[in-house]
């Protein structure tokens, strides 16, 4: 499971880092044309990291049409998994001062060295990764095997093991990493962690406002990105009656492990009135690249 070892250092100052996302510069940025795809960089080589396997709790999303403004998910789990990523990768959690739009004003310190191992970018450029404190003795733009013992060291896997965020796996996943990430997950669901003692995804829940999903319900963050999303062109209407056709219409293709099916993400979503859920666990659910 070869992937690309890239040095450098994370920097929050000016960012709104989340619990899945994070700002990295790296030493030499002639690297990022070794990745599959292309990276969206600014001036200095910094780009937006998508952290690999996980999705943590919205803490500001925006539905790209309709009424809405920048919304989020029930803050707890949202909060927590922002603070911790941060801590992981060797800042000071507790120093950070966020303004509008959760973007970091001040930070003790605003930049910590460590590396990331990545191999390609998704389709808005941001390097598809797993984030690590400190440095690996190997060279800068390495190929390095990720064995179970150094995924462990990643905020990924950490971050999945407290239960503080869901697994969402793609294909380009390497299926040893994935198979360790979810058996990680089913060891915090397991012991109660985090977020799995108030997750709804697959138990469902009722949606009777907006309120629902931004402050009450704890769901899978792709679920709720859907269905904002479908909420903010419905007229301010919550009538759940067009969500379905709305996420086939998306044509989000998932492969469900234990059927061993390609379909489509709609089929895997039951309403039933103003009642919905996911029909299957998070981890055993691998989505196809767009």
């Amino acid at each position: 499971m070869p992937l690309i070892l890239i040095k450098g250092t994370f920097s929050i100052k000016g960012t709104a880092p989340d619990g899945d996302s994070v700002r990295f510069i790296p030493k030499n940025p002639a690297l990022w044309r070794k990745l599959e795809n292309r990276v969206r960089a600014n001036r200095l080589g910094g780009v937006q990291l998508r952290l690999d396997a996980i999705d943590a709790l919205e803490t500001h999303f925006q539905a790209r049409v309709g009424a809405f403004g920048t919304q989020r998910q029930p803050e707890e789990f949202g909060n927590k998994a922002a603070a911790h990523l941060l801590d992981l990768l060797g800042f000071d959690s507790k120093t950070i001062r966020r303004g509008p739009k959760e973007i970091v004003q001040d930070a003790a310190p605003n930049t910590v060295n460590g590396y990331i191992l990545t191999r390609f970018a998704d389709i808005y450029g941001r390097a598809i990764a797993f984030a690590f404190a400190g440095d690996l003795d190997e060279s800068d733009g390495a190929s390095v095997f990720v064995t179970k013992d150094l995924l462990k060291q990643s905020a990924n896997y950490q971050l999945v093991a407290e239960g503080l965020l869901y697994p969402t796996f793609y294909s380009k996943l390497y299926i040893d990493l994935r198979k360790a990430l979810a058996a990680a997950t089913e060891s915090a669901r397991s012991a109660g962690l985090g977020l799995w003692t108030k997750d709804v995804t697959n138990r469902g829940f009722e949606l009777e406002s907006l309120k629902t999903i931004i402050e009450e319900a704890v769901i899978l963050p792709k679920l709720f990105r859907r269905l904002l999303s479908y909420l903010a062109i419905n007229d301010d209407s919550v009538d759940l009656s067009g969500f379905i056709d709305y996420l086939n219409s998306n044509d989000d293709r998932v492969l469900v492990l234990p059927e061993g099916k390609i379909t489509g993400f709609d089929n895997l979503i039951e309403v039933n009135g103003q009642t919905l859920r996911l029909t299957e666990k998070p981890e055993d659910l691998v989505f196809i690249e767009k």
